[in-house]
């Protein structure tokens, strides 16, 4: 197997250093550049001290024709980055992973109205390929142009695909709340007087409440997912900020139809992910708990029936992880042919 050379635009954030700390020690890997609007020149280790004796790597300032000499590209920036240079890179037969929602929704309108802006590439976001490993497999190993899923969207899909992949009802889709809570640095490292200390620790509360961007990205995929189209128009969707650093739980909970009633949805998760390795479904009536996956990129799934027409899954990852990195670095085995595995069978840190 071929060693392939990667760059990693916008290295300063917390996708940015969890890139770095899984594709270093990804033995197909060789991370050639590394770019910064602020920082360039600068060493990586000395910015994050974890990575001393790993790397020497400096931080540069974007090059595209650096960038084009790489094999594959992430980008770790803001929205709206990616998709202003995804169309060179492509065309030098580089293949892209954002990490952002620039190439996560495909309905022009709702990226503009959530994002603010107009696409800058709307023929090569048709050709990207959604990034939900699990779910997508087959279109990820072809593509040019991966969007990586959100984290809350990365829960609530694995949560609920196995409901919807069934050829019979077995959840009211207009039921479902999602009551949903992520650790700080879901909302990337940055100077903002919401997320300092004082703020965060001792407290707990809802953000997003009139409308999340995660909603319509959600919305599009369940659709995807269930092969139908405005029957998760009505779900609730509700994010939550907890005083830790990692960890992302969502608590979805639904109606179940007769069909849904009547069938042993347990043992319908545990068929749905018996091959997949990065998604644990716990024994009926457990509790996964954000801290078991700290880290890894593990995704755990439980069930919950407290009256026999309802159900409430509960799902948990590490936002950094499965939520974004993990997955991007999934996504990239998948497009090169790598084991999914590689660079990503570290274990949960524990406590």
């Amino acid at each position: 197997m071929h060693v392939i050379t990667v760059g990693i635009v916008g290295g300063t954030g917390y996708t940015g250093v969890e890139l770095l700390r899984l594709l270093l020690r990804h033995p197909d890997v060789q991370i050639s550049l590394l770019t910064s609007r602020t920082e360039a020149g600068r060493r990586v280790d000395d910015m994050f001290p974890s990575l001393r004796g790993q790397t020497d790597l400096e931080f540069s300032d974007l090059n595209i024709e650096l960038l084009k000499a790489c094999d594959m590209v992430f980008f770790a920036t803001p929205h709206g980055v990616a998709m202003q240079h995804a169309q060179a890179l492509v065309a030098a037969n580089t293949k892209v992973i954002d990490l952002a929602a620039d190439f996560r929704l495909q309905n022009l309108q709702q990226f503009e109205k959530w994002y603010g802006m107009p696409h800058a590439c709307p023929e090569l976001l048709k050709e990207s390929v959604y990034g939900l490993s699990e779910l997508n497999r087959e279109k990820i190993k072809q593509a040019r142009v991966v969007g990586n899923p959100g984290c809350y969207p990365t829960t609530v899909q694995l949560g609920l695909a196995p409901l919807f992949k069934q050829t019979e009802s077995l959840v009211k889709a207009e039921s479902i709340i999602i009551d949903a809570k992520s650790g700080v640095s879901g909302a990337g490292r940055k100077a903002s007087l919401s997320m300092i200390y004082t703020e965060n620790a001792d407290n707990f509360k809802a953000y997003g409440v009139s409308g999340h961007r995660h909603h319509p990205e959600m919305v599009e995929a369940l659709e995807y997912i269930a092969g139908q189209q405005g029957i998760f128009d009505r779900i609730i969707f509700l994010p939550h900020l907890v005083p830790m650093i990692r960890g992302m739980l969502s608590s979805m909970y639904m109606d179940l139809t007769d069909a849904g009633e009547a069938m042993d949805l347990q043992h319908l998760y545990e068929q749905f992910y018996a091959d997949e390795q990065f998604v644990d479904v716990m024994p009926s009536g457990s509790s996964p708990e954000t801290r078991s996956v700290r880290g890894a990129n593990q995704l755990r799934i439980a069930l919950h029936k407290p009256r026999p027409n309802k159900l409430i899954v509960l799902s948990a990852q590490d936002n950094l992880v499965k939520g974004a990195a993990g997955q991007a670095v999934q996504n990239m085995n998948l497009m090169f042919g790598f084991a999914e595995d590689s660079g990503l069978q570290g274990i949960g840190l524990l406590p």
